[in-house]
């Protein structure tokens, strides 16, 4: 069983930054790690997603060029870099882990975090 513990959230300006973590315990990590984001009444949005060991990354073509997918394996922790940051990135993001390569589809994920709040104003 591996539980899944974000952090980093919060209220941003447009055009500011925000760095999401993503803590994972419970076994050795050597998941992939993606990260997702879903706004009331609509279908969970791939962000990105990180081979933890490869560190190969994916990325939604709405954040590609915007956002950073990064992960410090000794500390079993996964980030996401969020730049430029836009109004329509306001969302509840959460943090997955399943499968042991990078995928965009929340279905290939078996663990999920509680989620953390970003809003971006304009």
């Amino acid at each position: 069983q591996v539980q899944l513990v974000e952090s980093g959230g919060g209220l941003v300006q447009a055009g500011g930054s925000l760095r999401l973590s993503c803590t994972a315990s419970g076994r050795t990590f050597n998941f992939a790690m993606g990260w997702f984001r879903q706004t009331p009444g609509k279908e969970r949005e791939f962000v990105a997603a990180i081979t933890w060991t490869s560190g190969r990354s994916l990325y939604g073509d709405s954040v590609k060029d915007r956002f950073t997918i990064s992960r410090d394996s000794a500390k079993n922790t996964g980030y996401l870099q969020m730049n430029s940051l836009k109004p329509e990135d306001t969302a509840a993001y959460y943090c997955a882990a399943g499968s042991n390569l990078a995928r965009s589809r929340p279905e290939e994920y078996n663990y999920w975090g509680q989620g953390t709040q970003v809003t971006v104003s304009s």
